[in-house]
């Protein structure tokens, strides 16, 4: 990394600090020449400002120059006072006041000569930088991070998709959802983000606490193939799970993507199956629907849905996930999670019944209403299904269906008696209304 002290070494360029003496270990990016009066809106953060101080004609004037530089987060301030008699206390007195190192460049000293050398020490340092994470190659994420952080001079985070900080070298300074949305939607913000290299549904991502230079750039893809390497060379640990554990159920739309969502939703969780669109993972935590939102703009998926049993023994915990999963694709919305909480008893009954017995069943119970329906082409079933719903009120019903209320006792008397049973019984109508769920 280069730094202001850094500059102050180069043989020939004689620079000499005559303010902010303490703030030499400042990071410098690139040089910029100006002689404008207020160059605010040409900066870039960690940039050498090279100037003339021609823009100087009286006390006051370094204000909105070296506040210009500073809002932008300059390095450091080179200035030749051959123009002006010497460099003017208003500019040093500026400069203490904005916390800007102030570099005096001597007057028989080219700019251009400046410009050559910084752009060389710059570019050999960006090359040993190189040099010095490629040697880290082998070594974890975490390690990866740190050298390129120090290489960068900035903050650096690895984030997942999901919103998940994997590794980083200072607390983030927003939610980590919000980078990987804004990263998503393509827009701004305060950290520059670079994709890890590698096929992954689920995307890592590089965070930078600051805009980029050229070079950090380049840095910053280099550091970016080499995570990538280090993801794809790890192995996910067999999870030890205790004999009780929640089953998760993923399934993402049209894409083959749930395993690798699952995998990294549940980076701790134990895969049990994976079918392409669904899989299943047993896991001790609950997933976040924070995450699986945050991810969905990155996927390939037209949906993703997940259903999550309670604690329970595996092969029973299975049956409640893979229903609560089909409860959620029923459901409106690009994400939908269903939890056992929001699936009710009977339907989780039903959901452990082998398919032949429940068309068994639906037939057994059914049938004559069924055969009915089919040859006088009315809709009993639909109207018993209702009424039930309401439970069992003839107002409640009536009023769903849009009749009048002795015209849907009718249709309930002639529907018992079809089915050989009292529709206003608890017993009846608890084993109709479990044969009319039955076909879901």
């Amino acid at each position: 990394m280069t730094t202001v002290k850094t500059l102050l070494g180069l043989p020939g360029l004689r620079l000499r600090p005559w303010a902010g003496a303490d703030l030499l270990d400042r990071p410098v990016t690139r040089i910029y020449v100006t002689e404008l009066p207020d160059p605010g809106r040409y900066l870039s953060a960690g940039e050498l400002v090279l100037s003339g101080l021609l823009w100087w004609r009286r006390p006051g004037d370094a204000e909105p120059f070296v506040a210009a530089l500073a809002r932008a987060g300059a390095a450091a301030l080179a200035a030749s006072g051959a123009d002006s008699g010497g460099i003017p206390a208003d500019v040093v007195d500026a400069c203490e006041r904005h916390r800007i190192p102030l570099l005096e460049v001597p007057a028989d000293l080219s700019f251009s000569v400046i410009t050559e050398q910084v752009v060389l020490a710059l570019a050999a340092a960006s090359d040993s930088a190189r040099k010095r994470l490629q040697a880290a190659a082998d070594a974890p994420v975490e390690t990866l991070l740190e050298r390129a952080s120090a290489e960068l001079g900035l903050p650096c985070w690895v984030l997942s998709g999901l919103g998940r900080v994997i590794a980083g070298t200072a607390p983030l300074p927003l939610p980590a959802e919000d980078v990987v949305r804004r990263y998503a939607a393509r827009k701004s913000g305060p950290l520059t983000v670079v994709p890890v290299e590698g096929r992954h549904a689920v995307p890592w991502l590089i965070a930078a606490g600051g805009p980029l230079s050229t070079a950090q750039a380049e840095l910053a893809e280099e550091l970016a193939g080499l995570i990538g390497v280090t993801r794809a060379r790890a192995i996910p640990a067999e999870a030890e799970l205790p004999g009780e554990a929640r089953v998760v159920a993923l399934r993402t739309e049209g894409s083959d993507e749930s395993r690798d969502v699952l995998r990294e939703l549940l980076p701790d969780g134990l895969l049990l199956e994976s079918t392409g669109d669904t899989s299943y993972a047993a896991t001790t935590h609950l997933p976040s629907t924070v995450e699986l939102s945050t991810v969905e703009p990155l996927l390939r998926s037209a949906r993703i849905l997940c259903g999550v049993s309670d604690p329970a023994p595996r092969a029973e915990a299975w049956e409640t996930a893979r229903y609560a999963v089909g409860v959620a694709a029923r459901r409106p919305g690009r994400v939908v999670v269903v939890p056992a909480a929001e699936v009710a008893a009977h339907q989780l009954l039903l959901a452990g019944a082998p398919d032949g017995l429940r068309a068994a069943l639906r037939r057994r119970v059914l049938g004559p209403l069924l055969a009915y329906d089919a040859e006088q082409h009315t809709d009993l079933v639909h109207t018993v299904r209702v009424f039930l719903e309401c439970s069992g009120s003839p107002t409640r019903a009536a009023k769903a269906l849009h009749v009048h209320v002795n015209t849907l006792r009718y249709r309930i008397g002639r529907a018992g008696e079809l089915l050989g049973a009292d529709l206003t019984e608890f017993t009846d109508q608890l084993d109709v209304y479990l044969a009319l769920r039955m076909e879901e």
